[in-house]
């Protein structure tokens, strides 16, 4: 019985990169033979709608904490808190691939679509390509991770149920800051949250795996 529980999370992190990477075919299909418009314009209409001082403030703060330094600096913090007070230091492995490949995934698959950004509603101005947007993958990938990492060191359900509420807000949260600002289609910001769904769980499968593989080793050190 035991053996069947360590093996469960492995084939179900399988199972999500399968399901991942074939959503993200089909938006990246959608994008490419041109037939996402109506999609896209549908939610850039209503997310339009919600448009304010306020709220634009709002959707630049975490747009913001989606890029550049705010996201090197919760990295850090992150490896800080796992390194030295948690003892942790394969996780901080684990986290640096999960995000730097991210980043480069993200970069690849930008240059390989070449798609232009959306030039109506141009609230703040980006460079370069649209698909897949690098602020939805990079989020979506660091606090997935975090999430991960995390998980068995938060005691209480309630805890581990406002640590993947907190994650998943943040990740839609920056999602649709990038809609709401006109430099992504949404198109863009599901198909990143797809291809790093695929990657954060091709991640944790090999990181399972190599745990797994690892565990008799140490069982037969300390014993």
């Amino acid at each position: 019985m035991k053996q069947i529980y360590t093996k469960l999370p492995i084939s179900v992190a399988l199972l999500t990169c399968i399901v991942c990477a074939l959503g993200f075919g089909l938006i990246a299909l959608w994008v490419s033979d041109q037939q996402v418009w109506h999609f896209d314009h549908k939610i850039i209409t209503a997310i339009g709608q919600l448009e304010s001082p306020f709220m634009t403030r709002l959707m630049k703060c975490f747009t913001i904490i989606g890029s550049g330094l705010p996201v090197v600096i919760i990295i850090l913090i992150a490896m800080f808190v796992l390194y030295s007070v948690l003892g942790h230091r394969r996780e901080l492995l684990f986290l640096a691939v999960a995000v730097l490949g991210s980043v480069l995934l993200n970069t690849v698959l930008k240059m390989l679509f070449r798609r232009a950004r959306p030039e109506i509603n141009r609230i703040i101005e980006a460079n370069g390509y649209s698909f897949p947007s690098g602020h939805s993958m990079t989020a979506f990938s660091m606090y997935a991770a975090l999430t991960f990492l995390l998980w068995k060191h938060v005691p209480s359900r309630i805890g581990r149920i406002l640590l993947v509420l907190l994650s998943s807000l943040l990740i839609v949260t920056i999602g649709t800051s990038r809609i709401y600002l006109g430099v992504h289609y949404p198109s863009d910001v599901v198909g990143g949250y797809f291809m790093s769904g695929c990657w954060m769980a091709a991640c944790i499968w090999f990181y399972q795996r190599y745990e797994e593989r690892m565990l008799p080793l140490r069982t037969k050190s300390t014993a």
